[in-house]
């Protein structure tokens, strides 16, 4: 429409047509505007764009005077100290890279307008979650330019962050597009590539090490935001998982065995990666938690992932670990809720599948 004048704006007739949910699609949707919600097809992506509303919280929330007061003692071990600098150092830059993916790669190439809404939702937490690092590196008074910059300096950190931006390259491109089927391989590939990998096999082995000094009562401030961050994280996996089955589903002819064996090879190289970084970080073990346990959870999680996208196991490890999944289970965490987050909590309920 053009403007004419301020005085006498032209009278034009939109256009009238009604579209259904049946047009909506996932990706290349041509028939349906993306700013118009209703009504709404994917109920799934809806849900959990609620989810992650009565989710929220704040780093500020969360009280660090315990951690300070350890981190100034000399009751934290050299080892314990480097293990957890170095989850610092790659969260606090990883966490931008999901939320970079996500406004600038993911967001312009999907078409519904409901999972729109929980990507938008799921960037502003991935901005809480780098705030969160913000915060313990500024109350426990560490070098934050050392911190931040890990991913520049630490070759085990910027190996995995370098794969992931490889994966997001692509879709910066103004010509790409995903309405060829190497476009949307692509495409589905980057999909896999944060929500399969960084979210659900990178970010857990990190979880899990943060978290082994939380159940010992040990650095309980980053303990409690770390379990913050992985509700938030399980939510993310969950809505990655339905998005590429949906995408699947909708494309069948680009879920071809050429292209399901280089996931599953990304998948492996991924693992590498990660054991590779838990010998950095743990080189002489801690706290009963060894490097080659960190192996072994990264295959059994990837197992668990390839299933949720219907590719086969490739490991059989069992799980090191078996303590995530009860903390997973927020039902089992009885204190988790007892602090003043709950007051935005809106009576949702979590499902968590690990």
């Amino acid at each position: 429409m053009t403007i004419h004048s301020f005085e006498t704006p032209p009278v034009e007739t939109p256009k009238t047509r009604r579209f259904s949910a049946s047009e909506k699609r996932l990706i290349n949707c041509e028939t349906v505007d993306v700013n118009q919600l209703m009504p709404i097809k994917y109920h799934w992506a809806w849900e959990y764009y609620l989810t992650g509303c009565a989710n929220h919280w704040m780093p500020s929330e969360v009280s660090m005077a315990k951690d300070i007061e350890l981190w100034k003692s000399n009751d934290l071990s050299p080892d314990e100290r480097h293990m957890i600098l170095r989850n610092l150092g790659f969260f606090s830059t990883a966490e931008s890279l999901v939320a970079n993916n996500i406004t600038l790669a993911i967001f312009r190439h999907v078409t519904n307008a409901e999972c729109r809404q929980y990507l938008l939702r799921q960037a502003f937490e991935e901005a809480i979650h780098t705030h969160a690092f913000h915060y313990i590196v500024e109350s426990l008074g560490l070098d934050e330019q050392e911190v931040f910059n890990m991913y520049r300096e630490i070759p085990v950190i910027w190996a995995k962050d370098a794969f992931e931006m490889e994966l997001t390259g692509a879709m910066l491109d103004p010509s790409f597009r995903t309405d060829t089927p190497a476009g949307a391989q692509k495409f589905l590939e980057n999909l896999i590539g944060y929500y399969v990998i960084m979210e659900g096999i990178f970010f857990y082995s990190g979880f899990a090490m943060i978290l082994s000094l939380h159940r010992q009562n040990r650095m309980t401030g980053i303990g409690e935001q770390f379990q913050y961050i992985l509700r938030d994280e399980t939510v993310h996996l969950n809505f990655g998982v339905d998005l590429i089955n949906g995408i699947k589903a909708e494309n069948p002819e680009i879920w071809t065995p050429g292209f399901q064996e280089r996931i599953i090879k990304l998948v492996h190289y991924a693992v590498e990666l990660e054991a590779t970084y838990a010998e950095e970080v743990l080189p002489s073990g801690l706290m009963g938690l060894t490097a080659p346990m960190f192996r072994e959870y990264a295959q059994y999680i990837a197992d668990r992932r390839l299933e949720r996208i219907g590719l086969p196991a490739q490991y059989g490890s069992a799980n090191p670990f078996p303590w995530m999944t009860e903390t997973i289970d927020l039902a089992k965490e009885k204190n988790f809720f007892e602090s003043r987050v709950t007051e935005y909590r809106s009576g949702a309920t979590l499902v968590w599948d690990d």
